[in-house]
């Protein structure tokens, strides 16, 4: 039996993550940030090597977007949480002999190809957010021996335990459903969503069928502005709203947002329609 240790396990993708991998070929040990600070390196350190895990999978994040992009406190943080910490999750992964597993995002491209991006792509983050998620992905690099590094984007599923976890986009449009009539919704930032029990699913099936160990882009399969998702939510619950596409200039925010960002699967199985998840989780 291999040992998991599965890092952020009381977020969305963290507790899809102990689900898929409670089997019996898996010790799942699950820590979240009550039980472990991933951004102080000698703890890192010495209680990864006491449990000696076969694979080390890291779901925590900073994601707070704006609140990176304006205030310069708020961006240390992120860069110690998205960047310097997976460098030393790395760094013991390597001294163990450990498989290392880092999730990273679209926000690290700068969103001028209109048809997407691969693998192997340049990077060239257009806000604080994805300087930090690509000091990351640079330190394990650097640093790691055996690693995957996925990129996704727009996660939605069932929400995880932890009080820092945030709502999915259709979850809040759904709640603004219900008191309007009419909704205003950007049709820009062309991306793709990603349902965290298929990403779950995937990344098991990227470890256990032993790929080459580099960058993955693990997105299920449709490109779509916000306003084109949420005219397919609605579609699919049979609600009757009326649906305006607007600019982003409609809803200014602090950090730039890539107009294009969608992430190519070119190395990996792909994952199914985004629509079809979508009704698997309107089902649940």
């Amino acid at each position: 039996m291999q040992k998991v240790l599965i890092l952020g396990a009381k977020g969305n993708l963290g507790e899809q993550l102990k689900i898929i991998f409670s089997d019996e070929n898996y010790e799942v040990i699950a820590w979240d940030r009550d039980d472990f600070d991933v951004i102080d390196k000698e703890l890192v350190f010495e209680k990864i090597k006491k449990v000696k895990p076969n694979f080390i999978i890291n779901s925590a994040a900073y994601n707070a977007v704006d609140r990176c992009e304006e205030s310069e406190e708020e961006f240390e943080l992120a860069k110690k949480i998205n960047g310097l910490a997976p460098g030393y999750l790395a760094e013991v992964a390597k001294d163990i002999s450990a498989i290392f597993i880092h999730y990273s995002t679209d926000y690290i491209f700068g969103g001028q190809q209109r048809e997407g991006y691969q693998e192997n792509d340049i990077p060239s983050p257009i806000n604080k957010y994805g300087e930090s998620k690509l000091l990351g992905e640079e330190l394990i690099q650097e640093k790691a021996k055996d690693y995957y590094i996925i990129r996704t984007s727009k996660l939605f599923g069932p929400k995880g335990k932890s009080e820092l976890t945030k709502p999915s986009f259709f979850d809040i449009m759904i709640k603004l459903s219900q008191d309007k009539d009419k909704l205003d919704v950007v049709d820009e930032e062309l991306s793709c969503f990603t349902y965290t029990p298929d990403l779950a699913k995937a990344t098991k099936e990227l470890l256990e069928s032993k790929q080459e160990y580099g960058i993955y882009h693990l997105v299920n399969e449709g490109q779509v502005t916000w306003y084109e998702a949420v005219k397919e939510l609605f579609k699919i619950l049979n609600k009757d709203i009326k649906i305006n596409p607007v600019s982003s200039d409609k809803f200014p925010r602090p950090a730039r947002r890539p107009k294009y960002s969608a992430l190519l699967n070119t190395k990996f199985v792909q994952l199914r329609n985004y629509r079809e998840a979508l009704v698997d989780y309107l089902n649940t």
